[in-house]
């Protein structure tokens, strides 16, 4: 049974080396994100407009978290989500955090969603701030605390391909590890 739970603040880089270490191991990935951003559609809003609504609609959040933990059940995954760590612990995955400075987040989100910067530093903010709130008065989970982590990855220190080649050679190993039987380190 192989679970790995990526998490990590908005624009580190979590999704494309979520993305790649599934793709590597042959695992099957679901980005809560993507379902995140879906529902937002579905409602006539942008990501900050949704972000707002969430706050005062925790059923949402509970929603998307119940489908990670069904899919996480499946087996054989890669969890692109803020909170899979801590929402499938019983299920002992393998725990990367994938952090960045807040600047070099902007950056990012500025070439992705081609907005200016300010308009990129508002909506990490905004979703940081709110994400670790929300999740600290529903689940009372310190958002993105490295103690809860078995990999950390500092994205800013490495370029793209370094972070996601170190992550999925990290992840392969561990992978190989858990696979060999020992699991006490998952714990």
């Amino acid at each position: 049974m192989v679970i790995i739970a990526i998490s990590g603040p908005h624009g580190a880089g979590k999704t494309t080396i979520a993305k790649k270490i599934a793709r590597e191991l042959g695992l099957r990935y679901l980005s809560a994100g993507n379902i995140f951003r879906t529902l937002a559609k579905e409602r006539n809003m942008n990501i900050i407009e949704f972000t707002e609504y969430v706050a005062k609609h925790p059923e949402i959040d509970i929603m998307i978290d119940e489908l990670v933990k069904t899919e996480a059940k499946k087996d054989n995954i890669v969890l692109d989500s803020q909170l899979a760590y801590k929402m499938i612990e019983d299920l002992k995955p393998i725990k990367l955090l994938i952090i960045a400075k807040k600047h070099d987040r902007i950056l990012r989100l500025m070439q992705r969603e081609k907005i200016s910067y300010q308009e990129a530093k508002m909506e990490i903010e905004l979703r940081d701030n709110g994400e670790r709130k929300r999740f600290k008065q529903l689940y009372n989970v310190d958002l993105w605390n490295p103690k809860d982590f078995h990999l950390v990855i500092n994205t800013s220190k490495l370029s793209k391909e370094e972070s996601v080649n170190l992550s999925v050679c990290l992840a392969n190993e561990l992978v190989k590890i858990l696979r060999d039987g020992d699991k006490a380190w998952l714990n």
